[in-house]
């Protein structure tokens, strides 16, 4: 979310693809082939903070909006729109107020006083309701909802980056279900009550036996359990105690020495797929520096992981450096795939299919 940087990965051999005057790609000559695949199409994002709504009613002095800019939703739903977006996951951010920039990137600079994270998500979750009384979006809560939505509507995934607002109460996974939340990632840039991440050192060395709970807990409610930040210990110990396929909604993988820790090893990306879940490619600066390869990481992903475990997972608006700047640009990474040779069919599953799969496996009907 904040700067997070890590060692840049060198170019590809393919040259980026040139840029216009705001900083984004130009559009790709077969844009309009790809719009008319988005008509027929459920494309979907699975995990994005659109228009930074998580920050709506802080202060415009707080460092966190200064840094990422101040909250504009209306703008991120007329692109969503505008890239034909059907459903986008929205995700709160639950260790906001302990976060800091530090000389190794984001960590948690402090804890959390009594009752603090909870009160914050609260703050979001208003922030959200807020949001969705705006025309041309509502929330999805089913797995029927899914496939519903019409390619003038977006449909809003509410989902939380970081269980860190239970504060090691179960009860509080009940409650924000409740509030319509549909998917939790189960850690941030915090080690929380549950597990370790994969920017500090262990604490748990793996998931925590509230952790356990937690999976379980999700399992009985019907919520996509998310471990993009989570160590490979805590995905392998998820992978034991779930029920469910699961989701890493934001990642990649790892290239060799020159990687960042918040992307994946082989043996961690395959681990997911092969128990039937997915893996969202993450158009990250942390190992990315073009739209091109952006284009080829997710190739090698569909090489390794095959077409049905590959999704789009952008980190909207709280990105670091994205080499995907707008939800409009998504129809010309329909029209790159297509380009470099994957299907239609291929281009459904990625930008949205397996997302649609998953979700409806888990979510009550």
């Amino acid at each position: 979310m904040y700067c997070c940087c890590g060692p840049l990965i060198t170019s590809s051999s393919m040259p980026s693809r040139a840029r216009g005057a705001a900083g984004g790609i130009l559009p790709h000559p077969d844009r309009e082939r790809s719009m008319a695949l988005a008509r027929e199409q459920v494309w979907m994002d699975a995990h994005a903070h659109p228009g930074r709504f998580f920050l709506m009613d802080l202060p415009t002095e707080e460092p966190v909006v200064k840094l990422l800019g101040p909250p504009d939703p209306e703008r991120a739903l007329r692109e969503l729109h505008l890239g034909g977006v059907r459903l986008c996951a929205f995700a709160t951010v639950a260790d906001l107020q302990v976060l800091t920039v530090t000389p190794r990137g984001i960590g948690a600079g402090r804890d959390f006083e009594p009752g603090e994270a909870a009160a914050d998500h609260r703050r979001q979750l208003g922030a959200l309701r807020r949001v969705l009384e705006l025309p041309g979006c509502h929330l999805v809560r089913r797995a029927s909802e899914l496939g519903s939505v019409e390619p003038d509507e977006v449909g809003v995934i509410l989902t939380c980056e970081g269980a860190d607002f239970l504060e090691g109460n179960l009860e509080g996974l009940e409650e924000v279900y409740t509030e319509g939340a549909r998917s939790i990632t189960l850690v941030h840039y915090r080690i929380n009550e549950l597990g370790d991440i994969q920017t500090e050192a262990p604490v748990h060395g793996g998931l925590s036996g509230f952790g356990v709970e937690v999976v379980r807990e999700m399992n009985r409610l019907g919520m996509v359990i998310d471990l993009a930040h989570a160590t490979w210990e805590v995905t392998r110990d998820v992978l034991d105690h779930s029920q469910a396929p699961v989701l890493i909604s934001h990642s990649h993988l790892a290239r060799g020495s020159d990687s960042h820790p918040r992307l994946l090893s082989r043996e961690h990306a395959l681990a997911v797929a092969r128990s039937g879940g997915v893996v969202a490619a993450w158009p990250s600066g942390v190992a990315l520096t073009s739209f091109d390869e952006f284009v080829d990481e997710i190739l090698r992903m569909l090489d390794l992981l095959d077409v049905e475990h590959v999704a789009l997972g952008t980190d909207m608006d709280a990105n670091y450096q994205p080499v995907l700047t707008s939800h409009e640009q998504v129809p010309d990474l329909a029209a790159a795939l297509l380009e470099r040779g994957a299907g239609a069919e291929t281009v459904e599953r990625v930008l949205g299919g397996n997302l649609v799969r998953l979700f409806s496996e888990v979510l009550a009907g």
